[in-house]
């Protein structure tokens, strides 16, 4: 009797060594996700052919990935957007149309994106900005996670801080008056060495000690910079790579907020809302601000780059996905307009997206197809092999990781509100046209551009009589989207 029971026992040892050896096994083939994102970047890239900008470490990125030319934002503010995207529903269906609104008020069900690699025996890991300033959703993360801090959420409206400063301490949510030493200005900040007393900078630290940490483990790593995001900031040194009086600007310049003859005057808002607030921009002061923005975007590809090497330094290249995102666009003086908020122009909603899966045979590749951010969930649920929750709305990405050449037939939507209630403005990106209406019906105007031909989006062709039948299919497109999710 005691054989036997001895004998049971070392079955049991054994079984149970291997399942742990079965499930090590499933766990090392699991591939790790790098997800990166930044705030306020427009493709302001040399891979995306900037003539201007110095982000070798991006660059680099889309070398070793695929990178996506046409990729475009649901809504141009951070909470909508990364709200979109983490939840893989479009803004008329979340809800959340303002910077305050946390979608858990309204969907306390919905299994977010780093929640559903969490549920499936990832490390989920957050340092920085991803969720939004103020709001965050501990549930989606193993560690790094935060509640929610509704007085600390940005104004809906304009942007600015409703308490400045306050709530989310985390990396990358540090005041920069205080973070930083302001040389002569209250527009940009020269930071001080390499910037360690920054948030980006801790928010990459925080990143290296993941990586170091959970080498062992399958993670879903999110990875936040809250730069080039206002005030642009970086050190001196980056700064320097520019001399301001040789910086051109966009042919459409204005020193205030200008609504073009023949736009729609709902197509401008009359106010800038992240730069230049209340007050003209003068030519030299413009070019300083463009030199600004560039450095504050060279100095987040530096501590990409950081987080790069710490990969690369543990092995862990080969067995991870990275992704790259900016979570909207952004208007540096086009039409005098400094900032994102209400923009449903190219500049506006158009965002850098590169995917590097080291097992595909597409890398180094370019794809020109039309996507949008909130088909990155089913994305990169596919590429990890994770089954979709019900209501996630995007389309998966992967044929055209297979192909970038693919045939891709699917246009990109975005949405602005005013109210944060209703849509006053709809667009919709195909691979030639942008259009977009404003008010119900277009009552408050429509523009149309030719892309190929004005990709300055100089002329409105909107009422062309030539266009009418590209109007007409595109308004159709426009309407259906709007009603099937809110009323414009």
């Amino acid at each position: 009797m005691i054989n036997f029971q001895k004998f049971l026992t070392r079955v049991l040892v054994l079984a149970t060594a291997i399942t742990a050896l079965a499930m090590h096994a499933a766990d090392t083939n699991k591939l790790n996700v790098l997800f990166i994102i930044s705030d306020d970047l427009r493709t302001e890239l040399g891979c995306y052919g900037s003539p201007l900008a110095k982000t070798p470490n991006i660059d680099s990125l889309a070398k070793a990935g695929v990178r996506f030319e046409r990729a475009y934002c649901q809504f141009p503010v951070c909470n909508v957007s990364r709200t979109s995207m983490l939840t893989g529903r479009h803004p008329g269906t979340t809800g959340v149309l303002d910077n305050r609104t946390d979608f858990r008020t309204v969907h306390p069900d919905w299994i977010t994106l780093p929640q559903l690699f969490k549920q499936n025996g990832y490390v989920s890991l957050r340092t920085g900005k991803i969720f939004h300033g103020g709001i965050d959703d501990a549930i989606s993360w193993t560690e790094g996670g935060d509640a929610s801090r509704p007085l600390a959420q940005e104004d809906a409206r304009d942007g600015r801080s409703v308490r400045p400063g306050a709530g989310n301490q985390n990396p990358g949510q540090t005041n920069d008056a205080r973070s930083a030493r302001a040389q002569g200005s209250d527009r940009w900040i020269v930071l001080d060495g390499d910037g360690e007393t920054h948030g980006d900078y801790k928010v990459a630290d925080r990143a290296i000690r993941y990586v170091r940490d959970n080498k062992a483990k399958p993670f879903f790593l999110a990875v936040g910079f809250v730069k080039p995001h206002s005030p642009p900031t970086a050190p001196k040194r980056f700064y320097d790579l520019w001399d301001a009086e040789k910086i051109p600007l966009p042919v459409d310049f204005a020193p205030r907020p200008t609504v073009p003859e023949g736009f729609p005057k709902a197509a401008i808002r009359p106010r800038n809302a992240d730069l230049f607030i209340g007050r003209d921009a003068s030519e030299p002061e413009a070019r300083e601000m463009i030199r600004a923005y560039l450095a504050s975007t060279a100095w987040m590809d530096w501590n990409v780059g950081r987080v790069l090497a710490e990969l690369d330094r543990q092995g862990l290249r080969d067995n991870t996905i990275i992704v790259f995102w900016g979570d909207h666009g952004y208007q540096l003086g086009e039409k005098g307009k400094w900032s994102k908020a209400g923009s449903l122009f190219e500049q506006g909603d158009r965002t850098p997206f590169i995917i590097v899966d080291p097992r595909s045979k597409s890398n180094g590749q370019v794809c020109a197809r039309v996507v949008q951010a909130v088909d990155f969930y089913p994305t990169l649920a596919e590429l990890c092999g994770l089954t979709l929750p019900e209501g996630v709305e995007g389309r998966s990405l992967v044929p055209l990781l297979n192909n970038p050449k693919a045939e891709w037939n699917h246009p990109a939507f975005t949405t602005w509100s005013e109210d944060g209630k209703t849509f006053h403005g709809v667009a919709v990106r195909n691979e030639r046209w942008r259009y977009a209406e404003f008010g119900l019906d277009a009552r408050n105007g429509a523009m149309l551009f030719d892309q190929q031909a004005d990709p300055h989006e100089l002329k409105n062709l909107g009422d062309d009589p030539k266009c009418a039948d590209v109007r007409k299919e595109l308004s159709a497109l426009v309407r259906s989207y709007a009603g099937a999710r809110a009323k414009p």
